[in-house]
């Protein structure tokens, strides 16, 4: 079976490494077969491939094209409810997205047996065979959603805040952080240490925030203090994953609102030697520390990047 996954731009590869064998890699697709729908964490979304379709130009007849794909598409299951599509292209077209999801929405809603639920108005309620329809260069996918609701979608999140971190961005971060025990010192809501798991430390120097971790995160690790002062030992942890407050969503405040460098200081002290840090800043800001690899990724439409760095 044919599958495509849909990512945050710049997490392509992270979510082919997490799949493993892979046909290709597009702008923020990962193409690949499995026998059945895995269990992925980093990417943001999950689709069986319907039908490609080539020939897609600017024009609006490649509309009249579009709808004439959908027609040969399977029935994916006996559903109930109705037909939503979602659609995205790159580049300048003489069409708006809402007119793709209304050329092929009623002909995959035919398909279905069901009644389609158009975009044009608004969002579309849950609970309907939501199908995707993406156009890159002169091709194009038409798929559709095998689960409930996106995987982004996590149901652990009881509570969120203003700030809190993307869950398949968060799960990124701490797949590339790598094995042993991680510290997230600016934590929030807890999204990268519930992401991590049982090996995880979520710190932040907001009580409200901690509380918001304990509810979304039941038995994790959970401390209040401030990200430049941290009470743990020296090397007492393998890798940090973190999304630092350097004023864009969320203000810095405590020790690092006046004094920013005790953020690096604290990341070298409880950090063991040779260890690794993976952060999420603005690309103006530097780390003081050794960076191996910077990677470009949009969030919300935002530019920030993926800074991988050994302690």
């Amino acid at each position: 079976m044919r599958f495509v996954a849909r990512t945050l731009r710049g997490l392509e590869h992270v979510v082919a490494a997490e799949i493993g064998a892979v046909e290709r890699i597009g702008h923020r697709q990962v193409w690949f077969e499995a026998a059945g729908p895995p269990e992925l964490t980093c990417a943001d979304d999950l689709f069986a491939v319907g039908v490609e379709v080539a020939g897609i130009g600017r024009g609006r007849e490649s509309l009249r094209r579009l709808a004439s794909a959908a027609a040969v598409v399977r029935k994916p299951w006996d559903a109930e409810g109705f037909v939503d599509v979602s659609a995205s292209f790159l580049g300048r077209r003489d069409f708006h997205r809402h007119d793709v999801e209304d050329a092929v929405g009623p002909v995959l809603a035919g398909v279905c047996g069901l009644p389609y639920a158009s975009r044009r108005g608004g969002a579309v309620p849950p609970g309907g065979v939501s199908w995707r329809v993406t156009i890159e260069d002169d091709r194009a996918l038409i798929a559709v959603r095998l689960a409930e609701r996106p995987l982004h979608r996590r149901a652990w999140r009881v509570v969120t805040r203003p700030g809190a971190l993307h869950p398949p961005l968060a799960a990124a971060l701490a797949r590339l952080a790598g094995p042993g025990v991680l510290l997230d010192p600016c934590c929030g809501v807890g999204t990268i240490a519930v992401e991590a798991g049982a090996r995880a430390i979520g710190a932040d120097r907001d009580a409200a925030a901690v509380a918001a971790a304990r509810v979304n995160g039941p038995g994790g690790r959970w401390v209040v203090a401030d990200a430049g002062a941290l009470p743990l030992d020296a090397g007492s942890v393998d890798v940090v994953a973190t999304n630092p407050p350097w004023g864009r969503t969320v203000a810095p405040a405590g020790l690092l609102s006046a004094r920013p460098h005790r953020f690096w200081r604290e990341l070298r002290r409880v950090v063991r030697p040779g260890g690794r840090v993976v952060l999420l800043l603005p690309p103006d800001v530097r780390p003081a520390l050794d960076v191996v690899r910077r990677a470009p990724v949009r969030v919300a439409g935002a530019l920030v990047e993926i800074v991988e760095a050994v302690v």
